[in-house]
C-alpha cells in the first residue's frame, strides 16, 4: 500500500480564517462612550485598569481557554469506589479559572463596597458585561450570590448578616463564596406558591428541609436561599418562609441531609452544574418571619433580573463582535463580506438591537445604584420598580434573535459545534425562562404599574431624553416613541375602564414590547445626541434610527376570545358569526386572573 499523500494545489486555499476578539472594552464604543458620559471623571479613571484588563483577557486568554475547554462539562460522581455517597462535582477548567477572577474584580463585592457611591452599580455591570460572555454562564451564580447578599441585608438577620455576607462580599478566593437560590419545584414553577417542600422544628429548635427541588442551578456553591412551608401553615405563597441552608461543611462536603439526585439535562448552559436535589432533614435557618416568603425574596429577583439584562446586552454584543470580525475575513462573489449591502444591514440591524438593549439594561443599573446609595428620588424608584421588569423580559428576547441572527452570519459553520457559536445561541435560550418567563414579568409589570400611578415615571422619563434634544434625525424616532408610549397609556386605560382581565392579561406581553422598546429608542436617542455634541460621532444616532424603524408599538387589535379558541384549537361558532358578519361580538371566555393570586401579590 502507498504512503505517499495527495499533494495539495498551494494556488487553491481551502481554509478559513477563524473571528477573533481583541480587547473587548476598547473595542465596544457602546460601552466606552455611555461610561464616558454617565461616571465622573475621577470614577472612570479609578476604574479604567480593571476595565481594561478584563477587557483584555474577556477577548484573550479566557476566550481561548472557553473554546478549548468547550467540549467539557461538569460531571456528578453520586458513590465513592467503597460505596459511600459522596455527590462529587468537578468543574471545567473554564469555571475553576472564573471563581477567583470574579473574586478578583469585585463582580459581587462592589456595589456594597459602595467605593463609587451610586455610580457602583453601572461599574460592577460593565465589568460583568465583560466577564460574563466569556466565562461559560459564570455570571449565574455570581448574579444569586449578589441577590442572596441584598435579600440577607435587607431582611436584618444580624447573625446570617455576620456569617454569610463577609463571604459573600469577599475579594479573596479563598474565602470568597456564592450562594444558590432553591424556589422551582414540578408542582410550583412561576407559582412558587404551589410548592411543596416542608419545613419542620426539631424539638431542640433546629429546622430542617424535607422535599424535592426540580431545579437548583450552581450547586457547588457554599450556601442557599430556599423556600419551604413551615408544618401548619397556609397554603399559597403567604404560607412559604425563607430560609437559609449552608450546602457545605467547613470540609467542604455536603450537609447531611442533602442529595444530588442527578445534574440536569440542558439545551444550554450546560457548562453550569443545574441539580435536582432531595432535601432529606437538611438543617436550615429562617431568614425572618416564617411566612410571606415570596414577599422577602423580592430584593433577590430585582438584582438577578437584572443581571440577567445585562447577561443578555453581553451576549448580543459578543455575537456582534463574531460576526462582524468574520465579515472582515470572509470573501464572497468577489468581495468582502463587510462590503455586500445586505450582510452590511443585517449587521446594522444586530448592532442597533444591541444598543438599544444596553441603554435599557444599564439605565436600570444606574437607578439600582441610585437606591442602593440612598441618593434616588421617589420617581427614581417607580422608574426602577417599572424598568426591571421590562428589560428582563425585553432584552432576554432580543438576545435569542440577535445571536440567532449571529449563526446564520456565519453560513453553515455557524452551525458546526467546534466553532463555538450554536453554544452562544443555545446559552441565550435560557435568558427569557430564568427568573421568571416573558408572561410572568408582563404580569409583574402590570402589578408594578398599580404601585407607581401607572406610566407617568416613564413619561417622566421620556421628558428627561427629549430634554437637550436639537439633532433633525433623531426627532423623528423620538417621536414615534413618544406616540408608541401614548398608545400604550391608552390602551392601558381603556382595558382598565372596561374592568376586561382578558383584556389586560391577554395584551400584556405586547403592552411590555411596546413600553420595552419605546424607552430603548428613548435612551438611545437621549444617548445619541450626547455622542454628537460631545464625540463627534452619528453611529448612535444612526443605531436610534434604526431601531425606531425596527418596530416600536406592539398593541394591534387582537380579540381575547379568539386567543381563546386559537389556544384550544376548536371550532366556535360565535366567533364564526362575528367573521361573517352575522354577529357584533363574541361572548367572553371568564378566565382565573393570576394577578388575584395571592403569591403574586406578595412578590
Amino acid at each position: 500500500m502507498s504512503t505517499e499523500s495527495t499533494p495539495t494545489d498551494p494556488a487553491v486555499d481551502t481554509t478559513q480564517a477563524a473571528p477573533e476578539l481583541g480587547n473587548q472594552y476598547t473595542s465596544d464604543r457602546v460601552l466606552t462612550s455611555y461610561l464616558k458620559r454617565t461616571l465622573p471623571g475621577e470614577v472612570l479613571d479609578a476604574a479604567s485598569d480593571a476595565l481594561h484588563a478584563l477587557g483584555e483577557r474577556a477577548g484573550g486568554d479566557l476566550y481561548a481557554l472557553q473554546q478549548a475547554d468547550r467540549t467539557r462539562e461538569p460531571e456528578l460522581t453520586q458513590w465513592s469506589p467503597w460505596g459511600e455517597r459522596i455527590d462529587e462535582i468537578t468543574l471545567t477548567d473554564v469555571w475553576k479559572t472564573a471563581a477567583p477572577l470574579a473574586a478578583k474584580y469585585g463582580l459581587v463585592a462592589l456595589p456594597y463596597e459602595q467605593e463609587y457611591g451610586p455610580h457602583s452599580r453601572p461599574v460592577q455591570f460593565a465589568l460583568a458585561h465583560l466577564f460574563i460572555p466569556s466565562t461559560d454562564m459564570y455570571g449565574c451564580p455570581l448574579a444569586m450570590t449578589d441577590g442572596a447578599t441584598r435579600t440577607l441585608l435587607a431582611a436584618e438577620n444580624e447573625a446570617l448578616v455576620d456569617e454569610a455576607v463577609p463571604h459573600l462580599t469577599s475579594r479573596a478566593p479563598e474565602s470568597a463564596w456564592t450562594s444558590g437560590q432553591w424556589m422551582t419545584e414540578l408542582a410550583g414553577g412561576s407559582d412558587v406558591g404551589q410548592s411543596n417542600t416542608t419545613a419542620r422544628q426539631d424539638d431542640d429548635g433546629t429546622w430542617r428541609l424535607y422535599g424535592r427541588k426540580w431545579f437548583t442551578s450552581a450547586i457547588t456553591a457554599n450556601m442557599a436561599l430556599a423556600l419551604a412551608r413551615p408544618e401548619g401553615n397556609t397554603e399559597g405563597g403567604r404560607g412559604l418562609a425563607l430560609f437559609y441552608v449552608r450546602i457545605r461543611t467547613d470540609e467542604g462536603n455536603l450537609q447531611p441531609g442533602l442529595r444530588v439526585l442527578r445534574l440536569k439535562d440542558k439545551l444550554g448552559t450546560r457548562k453550569l452544574p443545574t441539580a435536582e436535589l432531595h432535601l432529606d432533614g437538611v438543617e436550615a435557618t429562617p431568614v425572618t418571619e416564617l411566612k410571606r416568603g415570596t414577599r422577602h425574596i423580592s430584593p433577590m429577583l430585582n438584582i438577578t433580573r437584572t443581571w440577567n439584562a445585562v447577561t443578555a446586552t453581553s451576549f448580543m454584543r459578543r455575537a456582534v463582535a463574531l460576526a462582524r470580525d468574520y465579515a472582515t475575513k470572509r470573501t464572497v462573489f468577489g468581495k468582502k463580506l463587510i462590503d455586500q449591502p445586505l450582510h452590511q444591514d443585517t449587521l446594522a440591524q444586530m448592532q442597533s438591537t444591541y444598543e438599544g438593549a444596553f441603554h435599557l439594561s444599564f439605565r436600570v443599573a444606574e437607578l439600582l445604584g441610585r437606591d442602593e446609595a440612598n441618593t434616588a428620588r421617589d420617581t427614581d424608584q417607580a422608574l426602577l420598580r417599572l424598568l426591571t421588569p421590562i428589560a428582563k423580559l425585553l432584552t432576554a428576547k432580543q438576545c435569542v434573535s440577535v445571536t440567532s441572527e449571529a449563526m446564520e452570519a456565519f453560513g453553515g459553520a455557524g452551525y458546526v459545534e467546534d466553532t463555538g457559536i450554536p453554544q452562544l445561541h443555545r446559552d441565550a435560550q435560557v435568558l427569557p425562562i430564568w427568573e421568571g418567563t416573558t408572561n410572568v414579568l408582563a404580569l409583574d409589570l402590570l402589578r408594578a404599574l398599580k404601585r407607581t400611578g401607572g406610566l407617568a415615571p416613564l413619561r417622566a422619563e421620556f421628558e428627561r431624553c427629549m430634554d437637550g434634544l436639537s439633532a433633525p434625525r433623531l426627532i423623528p424616532p423620538m417621536k414615534q416613541a413618544a406616540q408608541a408610549l401614548q398608545h400604550a397609556q391608552e390602551w392601558l386605560h381603556k382595558a382598565q375602564s372596561e374592568d376586561s382581565t382578558d383584556t389586560l392579561q391577554g395584551g400584556a406581553r405586547r403592552f411590555a414590547y411596546t413600553v420595552g422598546c419605546a424607552m430603548e429608542v428613548a435612551l438611545t436617542v437621549h444617548h445619541a445626541q450626547w455622542a454628537l455634541d460631545h464625540e463627534h460621532d452619528a453611529r448612535p444616532a444612526e443605531a436610534a434610527v434604526r431601531l425606531a424603524a425596527s418596530g416600536i408599538d406592539h398593541l394591534h387589535p387582537v380579540d381575547p376570545h379568539g386567543a381563546h379558541v386559537l389556544a384550544h384549537d376548536f371550532n366556535c361558532s360565535t366567533l364564526f358569526k362575528c367573521h361573517t358578519g352575522t354577529a357584533d361580538t363574541a361572548d367572553p371566555v371568564p378566565t382565573a386572573d393570576p394577578l388575584a393570586d395571592p403569591a403574586f401579590a406578595d412578590a
